[in-house]
């Protein structure tokens, strides 16, 4: 059976390197207008699942057979930009979407408050004036 569970995993860890490589991490460098080079950066993340069992033979004929199988789930999320113009070389952190209403909540609240400031001193300049 050892063997046979080798194969398995062997067999999904080529597919999981076929996916996934330093390339996917460290994309491609795309090339932007005057000079600036734009280089993604990306967070790689996967699970792999396998199992297997001998099952007893029916017939004298047969010593048995093995059943199996495996399983991979990949998931891909870009984290950053590296942007090079020059001799200038940055870092742009790419945020991540909320994942739930509170934390959508939360990452709109500092522009809310600067738009309710905005109206509050156009209100107070109107007032002013009369």
């Amino acid at each position: 059976m050892s063997k046979n569970v080798s194969e398995v995993l062997s067999a999904s860890m080529a597919k999981v390197r076929e996916m996934v490589d330093a390339n996917t991490v460290i994309g491609a460098p795309i090339q932007a207008a005057e000079g600036v080079t734009l280089i993604p950066v990306s967070k790689v993340s996967f699970a792999l699942a396998s199992g297997g069992s001998d099952m007893a033979a029916k017939s004298a004929d047969l010593n048995g057979s093995f059943a199996g199988g495996a399983g991979c789930g990949v998931k891909i999320t870009p984290v950053a930009l590296i942007i090079i113009q020059g001799d200038r070389v940055r870092l742009l952190p790419i945020d991540e979407p909320a994942s739930n209403a509170a934390e959508r909540v939360i990452e709109q609240l500092p522009g809310l408050v600067d738009k309710i400031s905005a109206l509050i001193s156009a209100k107070k300049a109107e007032i002013s004036e009369i």
